[in-house]
């Protein structure tokens, strides 16, 4: 599994809100808490397309905000 370029990540918003992303790199995704979505990274690509994020969970929400 490759990891995205730290420089790509730190330009990419959530093309939803335009807000920022955070990198899970456990679940290889990026998560955008104003849109409660996650963006998926396969091999190494972040795909930034809406119709491919997946909703998060409450669960998975509160998790993010703790960590932030």
């Amino acid at each position: 599994m490759s990891s995205p370029d730290p420089a790509l990540l730190s330009l990419l918003v959530c093309p939803e809100t335009r807000g920022p992303l955070r990198y899970d790199a456990d679940h290889q995704e990026l998560i955008s808490l104003q849109a409660k979505v996650a963006y998926p990274i396969r091999h190494g690509i972040p795909i930034m397309l809406c119709d491919e994020a997946r909703t998060l969970t409450d669960e998975e929400l509160q998790r993010y905000a703790v960590t932030g």
